[in-house]
C-alpha cells in the first residue's frame, strides 16, 4: 500500500493556498516562518527572493524535527518581491507606502520574482526562481485614489494584487501569472514531483 504524503505550506498566505487548491492540493497544515525579510546591502532581488523562500523552507523543517513530525512530509515555502530595476518594492502596510509603490510603478515596467523551495523526506533540497515582467499603464490620480480606498494594497509584495482591481493596470505581462499572485504553479508543481510528491496520495484530513 502506497504511504500517505504530508504537504506543508511554509506561508500563512491566503492567496498561495488558494493557488494550491486551485490545482487541487491541500496542504495538511501551514507552518509560517518567522525570519528577518530584510534585504541585506546590495542583494539582488532574485537572491533576496531565493534566500528568503530556502529560509522560510529550513525554518519549517526545524519546526518539525524539533515536534519529531518529520517523515514523509514535503514542506514547500516560497518568498516574492517586486522590483523595479535593483529597488525592491515593500510590502505595503501603511496607505503611505503603496501610494509611493503605484508612483514609481505607474507607466513603469517592473518584474517579480518568486523563490520556491521543496524539501522532502530525504531533506534534499529543491529550488526554481521564476521571473515574470509586468507593465503598468500611466496611472492618474483617479486610479490611485480608486485603488488605495481599496485596501487591496494591504500586505501585499509591491503594494498591489493583480487579481483585484490592479489587473486593470496591466498593460503587458510576460511570464507566469499565478508566479504575481504569489505562486507559480507550474514551477510549484514540478518541484514537488521532482522529490517524489504525488498529487492524489496527500494524507486524508
Amino acid at each position: 500500500m502506497a504511504q500517505s504524503q504530508h504537504l506543508i505550506l511554509a506561508s500563512a498566505s491566503p492567496r498561495r493556498l488558494e493557488l494550491l487548491q486551485q490545482v487541487g492540493l491541500e496542504p495538511e497544515r501551514l507552518l509560517p516562518a518567522d525570519i528577518d525579510e530584510t534585504q541585506q546591502g546590495s542583494e539582488h532581488p532574485r537572491s533576496l527572493a531565493k534566500r528568503l523562500s530556502q529560509g522560510k523552507a529550513e525554518a519549517a523543517v526545524a519546526v518539525l524535527e524539533r515536534l519529531q513530525e518529520r517523515a514523509d512530509r514535503f514542506v514547500l515555502a516560497a518568498d516574492t518581491v517586486v522590483c523595479v530595476g535593483r529597488q525592491v518594492m515593500p510590502k505595503a502596510e501603511l496607505i503611505e507606502d503603496a501610494h509611493a509603490n503605484l508612483r514609481i510603478l505607474s507607466g513603469r515596467t517592473h518584474r517579480v520574482y518568486t523563490g520556491v523551495c521543496v524539501i522532502g523526506p530525504s531533506g534534499r533540497l529543491r529550488q526554481r526562481l521564476v521571473e515574470t515582467r509586468v507593465r503598468f499603464k500611466r496611472l492618474t490620480r483617479e486610479d490611485m485614489d480608486r485603488y488605495l480606498a481599496s485596501g487591496e494594497w494591504r500586505g501585499k509584495a509591491g503594494g498591489y494584487a493583480i487579481q483585484g482591481l490592479a489587473g486593470g493596470f496591466v498593460v503587458r505581462l510576460v511570464g507566469s501569472y499565478s508566479n504575481v499572485v504569489g505562486l507559480p504553479l507550474y514551477e510549484t508543481l514540478a518541484l514537488l514531483q521532482g522529490e517524489g510528491f504525488r498529487q492524489g496520495m496527500a494524507a486524508a484530513q
